[in-house]
């Protein structure tokens, strides 16, 4: 499952993790590809959505939750991170613009409550994208 912001790159991930091309566009709708669950940033603009979140999550292995360092928009609750059954993981996006926001991005991961790994990808160089399938292909086997 793969949580963000509007234009944190959720889409854009989702397609690479699915070794799909499909356009990329604003939706209401979780749309669901061969290994991911693509949740609309607009889920996390209102708490009274995360029953959604959480009920959708009940199908995934694994949690994405998503900070964009370009733009590192603050849309995460409190202990967000806590509320999921399985591995989470925090993902920094765009890890080649603003390298002055990392440690904000750090910052904002850990106040919503992800306490394990914490990866910079940029899905433009390639930077991380490695590591991720890796820490997916780790938490999927154990």
């Amino acid at each position: 499952m793969i949580i963000g912001a509007g234009q944190s790159g959720k889409s854009t991930l989702a397609n690479w993790l699915n070794r799909t091309d499909r356009p990329l566009r604003k939706t209401q709708d979780a749309i669901y590809g061969n290994r991911t669950i693509d949740i609309p940033g607009a889920y996390l603009e209102n708490t009274w959505m995360y029953k959604y979140i959480i009920a959708l999550s009940q199908g995934a292995s694994h949690v994405l939750i998503l900070v964009d360092q370009s733009r590192p928009v603050e849309v995460y609750s409190p202990g967000f991170a806590c509320i999921f059954t399985c591995p989470v993981t925090g993902v920094i996006t765009k890890c080649d613009e603003h390298p002055e926001n990392y440690n904000l991005c750090i910052r904002q991961l850990r106040r919503c409550g992800v306490q394990e790994v914490i990866l910079p990808i940029s899905l433009r160089t390639g930077a991380g994208l490695a590591a991720l399938e890796e820490r997916l292909a780790a938490t999927h086997a154990g």
